[in-house]
């Protein structure tokens, strides 16, 4: 691989970027003096800090490299994961499920889970969502070193290391507190650093509405390019998938499970200031996450159009072999950015890897450090040595995520790794969480059987996926199936069977007493009442004017 040309503008984008991010770690550590401003930035920030880097978390590999590249795989149907697949979880955490988290004045999801149930089930979920997001790291920093090895034609050792070691610094110096602001300023550097991609494609291709035809030429009409009118038969659509997989598996069980109980955004609403704050926060980020596929979709449609032409000179890399879906953002970023603005295409990609790893860390310190560390290790750990154990944490994280990106390297793409991480953990935690907070008389032994019996089975339904020991329809319902559409039905397997194993060992087991739940469960809780707020800076009105946005949006793209 040899590197692209880039300029003495180009290298001075990308190193003062770098500079700025660890300027900001060394300013930002003399405001981390207590456990709670490394782990939970102090919780001062506005609806509208903690919204953007509640995003912004999200918003790193799985969003940019991830998705570009499984639009050239799926193509339209791609869009589910950023409105169907996120729309309502956001607004359901924001309206129904933030006033649980909040108010207890917990540190992490199994810190409630722990006060609900009790301490076997809190360190379980601990444990495996340590995991997880170590296997997610591995992820953002496996795009990281793409982007250096496809730019700057760098080792791939080289760039796993240098990625690494940068996050390790800003995070380990002040936590949450320089995560967040450096997600805010991420967050901006990817809309502009790489809106342009979209907007020049469109101009080659001829607008929007050409991109569609050409599309329809290429992979058959309406099969990359609409999102329901084909969701009827598997066979019509580029992931192979009915509407009942996509509605079940994606829109409600991975996405519920991932937006209401993935640590690694949550931990960004426990930041805010005040509870309408928190409430505020996964409402606003909503707004912005509808429009992300205007970049990211778009120039997934882009490379479908110029990979299929032999003169345009577009083709993907390919590893061992195996065509490199990640490549695609990358390489359009190479075709359409002049000398001196690669600099900035480079910057904005490794901005939203930066803040995807920032995030992926500063949620396992925390769930470590409070919910393992604490909990099982050391009982009487007083805080300050609580805020080192946070710090040898990070550093402990990143080096075990180094070794996770050379599993994620060996994947076709990123995207179907990721869900296939998530349905193991978040889609059983999902059914744990939902009939922990509205169901008093589930109980301890229910929640924990059930949970582990969740995660065991999606981990099983993989193995058998993986080795093809079983015919896929079995899991699918379908005689048309794909990696996605396997990943979609093995979580709500998942999420079935925890769901029934609770409930069903909950009416033979000891509940704890209704005193303990308050504050905990739905009809045990106080009503959060915004009093004296005009009624269009409540929660419930925002969430009623992203859920018509919406609407609209998948009526429009039908």
């Amino acid at each position: 691989m040899t590197a692209i040309g880039l300029t003495i503008a180009d290298w001075l984008i990308i190193a003062i970027y770098f500079a700025f991010v660890l300027g900001i770690g060394l300013y930002l550590k003399k405001f981390t003096k207590s456990e709670e401003d490394f782990f939970l930035a102090g919780r001062k920030n506005s609806a509208w800090v903690a919204g953007l880097a509640f995003l912004s978390a999200n918003l790193g590999a799985l969003e940019l490299l991830g998705m570009t590249g499984n639009t050239f795989q799926y193509g339209m149907f791609v869009t589910h994961f950023y409105w169907i697949g996120a729309i309502p979880a956001m607004l359901f955490l924001g309206i129904y499920m933030m006033p649980f988290y909040y108010s207890g004045k917990i540190k992490s999801v199994p810190g409630y889970l722990k006060l609900r149930f009790d301490e076997k089930t809190r360190v379980l979920n601990g444990i495996a969502f340590a995991v997880m997001t170590l296997l997610v790291s591995g992820i953002n920093l496996y795009a990281m070193a793409l982007v250096l090895h496809t730019f700057l034609g760098w080792n791939w050792d080289i760039s796993m290391w240098v990625s690494a070691l940068t996050v390790a610094a800003y995070v380990t110096l002040s936590g949450l507190m320089s995560a967040i602001f450096t997600e805010i300023i991420q967050f901006f550097l990817i809309w502009f650093g790489l809106f342009l991609v979209a907007i020049l494609g469109m101009m080659e291709v001829g607008g929007i509405g050409e991109i569609f035809n050409k599309v329809d030429m290429i992979k058959g009409m309406g099969q990359f390019t609409s999102l329901w009118a084909t969701s009827t038969n598997p066979a019509d659509n580029g992931m192979a998938i009915t509407w009942a997989g996509i509605v079940l598996g994606l829109g409600f069980v991975l996405s519920f499970g991932y937006w209401t109980t993935d640590f690694l955004v949550v931990q960004r609403a426990f930041s805010a200031k005040d509870l309408r704050s928190a409430r505020m926060t996964p409402i606003l980020a909503s707004f912005f996450k509808m429009a992300i596929p205007f970049i990211v979709i778009l120039t997934g449609l882009i490379a479908i159009i110029l990979a299929a032409d032999p003169n345009s000179g577009y083709k993907l890399l390919e590893d061992g072999g195996k065509v490199n879906y990640d490549s695609a953002l990358p390489l359009l970023i190479v075709r359409y950015y002049p000398a001196g603005l690669v600099g900035l295409g480079i910057t904005a990609l490794l901005a939203g890897f930066m803040a995807g790893q920032a995030g992926n860390i500063s949620a396992f310190n925390t769930v470590w450090t409070y919910d393992i560390y604490k909990s099982v290790i050391n009982k009487k750990a007083s805080d300050a040595h609580l805020l080192w154990m946070g710090r040898v944490a990070t550093i402990v994280g990143i080096v075990i995520s180094v070794l996770t990106a050379y599993w994620a390297k060996t994947f076709p793409s990123i995207m179907d790794y990721m869900q296939a991480i998530f349905s193991w953990v978040n889609a059983p935690l999902f059914a744990t969480m939902l009939l922990g907070m509205f169901v008093v008389w589930i109980t301890p032994n229910g929640a924990f059987w059930g949970l582990i019996t969740g995660m065991l089975t999606s981990f099983a339904l993989f193995i058998v996926d993986k080795f093809q020991w079983l015919d896929l329809t079995f899991i699918t319902l379908s005689p048309v199936t794909s990696g996605q559409a396997t990943n979609f039905w093995r979580a709500w397997w998942a999420w079935l069977i925890c769901f029934g194993i609770t409930i069903i060992i909950s009416l033979f087991t000891k509940k704890k007493p209704k005193e303990e739940l308050v504050g905990l469960v739905k009809g045990l809780t106080p009503e959060a009442v915004d009093k004296d707020i005009a009624v269009y800076r409540k929660p419930e009105f925002a969430a009623i004017l992203s859920l018509i946005i919406f609407l609209i949006l998948n009526i429009i793209f039908w």
